[in-house]
């Protein structure tokens, strides 16, 4: 007969509760007396899946993992793992195997904590210690979860705290700086492309002033606890401890780790702050917002509701709609937010951003949730800002390009989802390697001399081999080109986590095969532009006193870089954005945490905030007009216009209408159509507020004003007769 481990779920007490109430949460799994085998993970610490849409965030829904065990053999769901060494462990020291040393989970565990900030870098490299460590780049300052490494093993900026080969008795130590209530940890091993290194097991020690030091122990024993930790580099295993404590400090010791690697893990601490009676430590800054907002993760049914409540308050300024299907036929929805929603009115700019192309990347796609809330309110409240905002300006904001890797990482939870999983789209399809390459055809033909007389320098066609019905083309990606193709974009942010930073075309090395290499577009200046606007906005990427996420400190460049200058990604949605439509497009990676956990959301909405609003307002940066026929006064749709010296040229709408972004200066701009006499005019562009005004009003050709006369049937008039006469006399 089959012997069942049932674990409970039950609400716990959410971020900002402080310690709960008592009997307001379950922990894990309760093994029975008779069972020998310890309890491990991983288990969902409060996966944001099983929280109901309609609660606030009094309260979050524990989510765990069922572990059957027939006799001694564990059965668990698959997954799928790293191609690996066998997993022997090394002894330092000796672990008590017995039922004493076990880990016993007891029904009085609270797992509603939030994490410290080992990830999201609140916790400063300052708080963290070692008993040793093999180098600085893998120093207890590496000790963060999800930290990754840089390319060379050995260099400043490798994966994990790793412990010196001879200590015998390796510890990583955290320093809350307050009175705190420690619930679980989160672990893996190390991040190498080199090597193999993770712990097995280890314990756990607290101390209030960094000498004395007491265990957590089994409740059934009063031994020490053995918890056991990760089997492969990279899936965060989470242990809840059989009793919170409150202390300070905070240790963990690893007892065992893989047979011929080192001691080497990365960590997260969950920690609830508790009240100082005495008032000796100062109080810890608070993460939060003054903004009435829905500060939680919001599945694919809280989405939809959260969009439709936006779009019931505010209804003059709202529209929702669909672009497309994801491959689970998910709809890609998208809220529209404008004085006149659902129409395009003429001279006035499109401008979207796109969020959760990586369905782990979370940050984006709560970002403009929430951003679509804050304009609903402020409208209301008749801000001058956001109505102007949205009074001149059509803004589209697509929250989740990839609902189905989110709902993937989603279910997993914030802390356990790891590095990468949920990144695709469930065909396997990373998303911003998914658009067509134009990058080759365009310098290929420059490399001819082609450009910008036989090959135009803009709006290239889409390849034959990415139309055709077998073409590795995702719905999702197919979805974002229509919609492109049928909305006159002129702005654009795609919006990324795990990094620091705001990245410009070209994405793409020029030089085939280059891993890096500056790719700058003929719109350098304009890019640089807006990637710092927005860098220089940030909060967070304003901070002086902030760390590198992981291998790159781009601090020293200003917090931008160019794509390709970073890392080569052929077929990125911004070069394609670039040079398929009209659409200036950058990637925004927003933090180094890509699934924050949700009571820092207040905080990362606070770092963003003026950012999203100031780069929407960049939109205004430039020139902006209407190509007219002198004739009718009609505006003519496709025509072309040019600036002398930039290479990469824009088209107006099919009401006429245009606009074209560049920073200030003197320019000369072209406007030319098939049938008219092209004309050039100088427009000059400030640092004032525009967009500056340059209209064009375009007379037709005496061919083309034949072609129409002969196409409605009437008679040529006298003077275009002897106009064409004339012409015919010049060339014979």
């Amino acid at each position: 007969m089959w012997g069942l481990l049932l674990a409970l779920a039950a609400f716990v007490p959410a971020v900002g509760q402080g310690l709960g109430a008592p009997g307001t949460s379950v922990l894990g799994l309760v093994p029975p007396a008779t069972t020998k085998a310890p309890i491990s993970t991983p288990v969902p610490r409060s996966s944001p899946a099983q929280q109901p849409a309609g609660k606030d965030n009094g309260t979050s829904q524990q989510h765990v993992r069922i572990r059957v065990i027939k006799k001694k053999k564990i059965i668990m769901k698959k997954r799928k793992k790293l191609t690996r060494p066998s997993t022997l462990v090394t002894f330092r020291p000796p672990v008590t195997n017995s039922t004493a040393g076990a880990l016993d989970l007891s029904k009085e565990q609270e797992p509603g904590c939030p994490p410290l900030g080992l990830e999201s870098l609140r916790v400063s490299d300052n708080q963290l210690d070692a008993s040793s460590s093999q180098s600085f780049g893998l120093g207890p300052h590496r000790g963060r979860l999800n930290i990754q490494s840089g390319l060379e093993d050995g260099d400043l900026y490798d994966g994990a705290w790793c412990a010196e080969q001879q200590d015998t008795e390796p510890w990583l130590q955290v320093d809350a700086r307050h009175p705190t209530r420690f619930t679980g940890i989160i672990t893996q091993g190390r991040n190498s492309i080199w090597r193999y290194d993770w712990v097995t097991s280890y314990k756990v020690q607290f101390s209030n002033d960094s000498r004395i030091w007491w265990g957590s122990r089994n409740h059934s024993s009063g031994m020490d606890a053995v918890f056991p930790a990760n089997s492969d580099p990279e899936t965060p295993v989470l242990n809840l401890l059989p009793k919170p404590q409150v202390a300070r400090f905070i240790r963990l010791l690893p007892q065992t780790w893989l047979q011929g690697g080192a001691s080497c893990l990365r960590a997260e601490i969950l920690a609830c702050p508790v009240t100082d009676p005495n008032g000796l430590f100062p109080e810890a800054p608070a993460l939060g917002s003054s903004d009435p907002l829905d500060f939680r993760h919001h599945n694919y049914k809280a989405m939809r509701k959260l969009m439709k409540e936006v779009n019931e308050q505010c209804p003059n300024i709202t529209r929702i709609y669909s672009i497309g299907k994801s491959h689970q036929g998910l709809k890609l929805y998208v809220m529209e937010m404008s004085d006149q929603p659902g129409e395009h009115e003429l001279g006035e700019p499109e401008v979207r951003y796109v969020a959760g192309m990586h369905g782990n990347e979370a940050l984006g796609r709560e970002l403009l949730l929430l951003l679509m809330q804050f304009l609903c309110h402020e409208f209301l409240r008749g801000d001058p800002r956001v109505t102007r905002l949205l009074t001149e300006t059509r803004i589209h904001l697509l929250p989740s390009m990839n609902p189905d890797g989110y709902e993937t990482a989603f279910r997993r939870g914030s802390e356990l989802v790891g590095w990468a999983e949920g990144r695709w789209n469930q065909q396997g399809i990373d998303l911003n390697h998914n658009f067509a390459d134009l990058n080759t055809p365009l310098w290929e033909a420059e490399d001819d001399g082609l450009v910008p007389n036989t090959v135009p320098n803009h709006h290239l066609p889409l390849p034959t081999y990415y139309i055709l019905p077998n073409a590795t083309v995702a719905p999702e990606t197919r979805a974002v080109i229509d919609w492109m193709e049928r909305i006159p974009f002129v702005l654009s942010a795609n919006l990324h986590g795990g990094e620091l930073v705001v990245s410009y075309p070209f994405d793409m090395t020029r030089t085939p095969w280059a891993a890096r290499e500056l790719t700058p577009t003929p719109d350098d200046a304009v890019f640089r532009w807006l990637s710092t606007v927005y860098a220089g906005t940030n909060r967070a990427m304003q901070d002086p006193d902030r760390r590198p996420c992981h291998s790159q400190d781009f601090s020293l460049y200003g917090n931008v870089i160019n794509g390709a200058d970073w890392h080569t990604v052929p077929g990125s949605m911004n070069d394609f954005s670039y040079l398929h439509t009209n659409c200036f497009e950058i990637t925004v990676e927003l933090s180094c945490d890509k699934f924050p956990h949700e009571n820092e959301l207040p905080q990362e909405w606070e770092n963003n905030k003026d950012a999203l609003l100031t780069y929407l307002e960049q939109v205004r940066m430039g020139i902006a007009g209407i190509v007219r026929d002198k004739d009718t006064e009609l505006g003519i749709a496709d025509a072309v216009i040019s600036v002398d010296g930039i290479n990469h040229d824009v088209t107006t709408a099919w009401g006429g209408d245009y606009w074209r972004l560049l920073t200030p200066g003197d320019y000369m701009v072209t406007a030319s159509a098939e049938g008219y006499h092209t004309v050039t005019r100088s427009c000059r562009v400030t640092f004032e507020e525009g967009p500056v005004p340059c209209n064009f009003h375009l007379t037709k050709t005496p061919k083309q004003r034949l072609r129409e006369l002969l196409a409605a049937g009437a008679k040529v008039p006298p003077d275009l007769r002897r106009r064409l006469e004339r012409l015919r006399g010049q060339k014979d």
